[in-house]
Protein backbone atom coordinates (compact mmCIF):
# COMPACT_ATOMS: atom_id res chain seq x y z
CA UNK A 1 0.00 0.00 0.00
CA UNK A 2 1.02 3.35 -0.54
CA UNK A 3 0.98 6.52 2.00
CA UNK A 4 2.32 8.96 -0.38
CA UNK A 5 0.25 10.61 -2.84
CA UNK A 6 1.45 14.19 -4.51
CA UNK A 7 -2.31 15.74 -4.61
CA UNK A 8 -2.31 15.60 -0.50
CA UNK A 9 1.41 16.32 -0.37
CA UNK A 10 0.48 19.69 -2.36
CA UNK A 11 -2.34 20.17 0.15
CA UNK A 12 -0.11 19.50 3.30
CA UNK A 13 2.39 21.37 1.96
CA UNK A 14 -0.48 24.22 1.13
CA UNK A 15 -0.58 24.74 5.14
CA UNK A 16 1.23 27.70 7.25
CA UNK A 17 1.40 26.24 10.67
CA UNK A 18 3.15 22.99 11.28
CA UNK A 19 4.08 21.28 14.83
CA UNK A 20 7.32 19.53 15.31
CA UNK A 21 7.45 17.15 17.27
CA UNK A 22 10.62 15.41 18.54
CA UNK A 23 12.48 19.72 17.50
CA UNK A 24 15.00 20.40 20.05
CA UNK A 25 18.13 22.74 19.75
CA UNK A 26 20.21 19.77 18.95
CA UNK A 27 21.76 21.02 15.15
CA UNK A 28 22.65 18.03 14.17
CA UNK A 29 19.01 16.22 14.50
CA UNK A 30 17.31 16.10 11.10
CA UNK A 31 14.25 17.72 12.91
CA UNK A 32 16.63 20.99 13.45
CA UNK A 33 17.47 21.14 10.21
CA UNK A 34 13.76 20.52 8.43
CA UNK A 35 12.21 23.13 10.44
CA UNK A 36 14.50 25.37 9.58
CA UNK A 37 13.88 24.87 5.65
CA UNK A 38 10.44 25.14 6.17
CA UNK A 39 10.49 28.58 7.58
CA UNK A 40 12.19 29.53 5.07
CA UNK A 41 9.60 28.84 2.84
CA UNK A 42 6.94 30.96 4.93
CA UNK A 43 5.68 28.26 7.35
CA UNK A 44 5.66 29.05 11.06
CA UNK A 45 7.14 26.08 13.41
CA UNK A 46 6.09 25.04 16.63
CA UNK A 47 9.03 23.14 18.70
CA UNK A 48 6.82 19.76 20.42
CA UNK A 49 9.85 18.99 22.81
CA UNK A 50 9.51 17.34 26.58
CA UNK A 51 12.15 20.36 27.21
CA UNK A 52 9.84 22.93 25.79
CA UNK A 53 12.56 24.90 24.19
CA UNK A 54 12.79 27.72 21.57
CA UNK A 55 14.67 27.05 18.38
CA UNK A 56 14.33 29.16 15.79
CA UNK A 57 12.94 31.73 17.20
CA UNK A 58 9.76 29.95 18.21
CA UNK A 59 8.48 29.11 21.63
CA UNK A 60 8.91 25.21 22.30
CA UNK A 61 5.87 23.30 23.91
CA UNK A 62 5.62 20.00 25.58
CA UNK A 63 3.31 18.34 24.03
CA UNK A 64 0.89 19.02 21.43
CA UNK A 65 -2.06 19.66 23.58
CA UNK A 66 -0.46 22.54 25.24
CA UNK A 67 -0.10 24.29 22.19
CA UNK A 68 -2.72 27.66 22.74
CA UNK A 69 -2.99 27.92 19.12
CA UNK A 70 -4.51 26.10 16.29
CA UNK A 71 -2.35 24.01 14.34
CA UNK A 72 -2.38 22.85 10.89
CA UNK A 73 0.11 20.02 10.27
CA UNK A 74 1.91 17.80 13.17
CA UNK A 75 5.27 17.05 11.81
CA UNK A 76 6.72 13.30 13.59
CA UNK A 77 10.26 13.15 13.96
CA UNK A 78 9.89 10.04 17.08
CA UNK A 79 10.59 6.82 17.45
CA UNK A 80 8.35 4.86 15.01
CA UNK A 81 6.61 2.98 18.25
CA UNK A 82 5.37 6.87 19.72
CA UNK A 83 4.50 8.29 16.09
CA UNK A 84 0.50 6.75 16.26
CA UNK A 85 0.05 8.13 19.50
CA UNK A 86 1.23 11.03 18.20
CA UNK A 87 -0.87 11.03 15.36
CA UNK A 88 -3.59 10.42 17.68
CA UNK A 89 -3.03 13.15 19.37
CA UNK A 90 -2.75 15.43 16.43
CA UNK A 91 -6.52 13.68 15.79
CA UNK A 92 -7.75 15.52 19.38
CA UNK A 93 -5.76 19.02 19.11
CA UNK A 94 -7.92 19.37 15.29
CA UNK A 95 -4.68 19.25 13.27
CA UNK A 96 -5.70 19.02 9.63
CA UNK A 97 -2.76 16.55 8.31
CA UNK A 98 0.02 14.48 9.92
CA UNK A 99 3.25 13.89 8.53
CA UNK A 100 5.61 11.38 9.37
CA UNK A 101 8.93 11.83 8.74
CA UNK A 102 11.50 9.64 6.45
CA UNK A 103 11.52 5.81 8.16
CA UNK A 104 8.64 6.66 10.98
CA UNK A 105 6.01 4.25 9.46
CA UNK A 106 2.97 3.30 11.38
CA UNK A 107 0.13 1.60 8.95
CA UNK A 108 -2.62 1.38 12.08
CA UNK A 109 -1.69 4.92 12.13
CA UNK A 110 -2.02 5.70 9.14
CA UNK A 111 -5.32 3.67 8.95
CA UNK A 112 -6.96 5.70 12.13
CA UNK A 113 -5.94 9.30 10.79
CA UNK A 114 -6.98 9.17 7.58
CA UNK A 115 -10.34 7.56 8.50
CA UNK A 116 -10.89 10.97 11.48
CA UNK A 117 -10.46 12.91 8.24
CA UNK A 118 -7.29 13.96 8.15
CA UNK A 119 -4.48 13.90 5.37
CA UNK A 120 -1.34 12.01 5.85
CA UNK A 121 2.44 10.89 4.53
CA UNK A 122 3.92 8.58 5.85
CA UNK A 123 8.09 8.33 5.30
CA UNK A 124 9.05 11.06 3.50
CA UNK A 125 11.19 14.47 4.05
CA UNK A 126 8.84 17.19 4.07
CA UNK A 127 11.91 19.84 3.13
CA UNK A 128 12.98 17.61 0.06
CA UNK A 129 8.73 17.25 -1.07
CA UNK A 130 8.26 21.39 -0.41
CA UNK A 131 11.27 21.72 -2.60
CA UNK A 132 9.94 19.70 -5.36
CA UNK A 133 6.65 21.26 -5.18
CA UNK A 134 8.15 24.47 -5.08
CA UNK A 135 10.67 23.88 -8.34
CA UNK A 136 7.64 21.96 -10.03
CA UNK A 137 5.85 25.15 -9.70
CA UNK A 138 5.45 27.55 -12.49
CA UNK A 139 6.63 31.10 -11.78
Amino acid sequence: MSYVDDAIIRRILSHRTWAVVGLSTNSHRAAYAVAAHLQQWGKRIVPVHPRAETVHGEPGYASLADIPFPVDVVNVFVNPSRAGDIADQAVRIGAQAVWFQLDVVDPAAYARTTAAGLDMVMDRCAAVSLQRVRLASPV
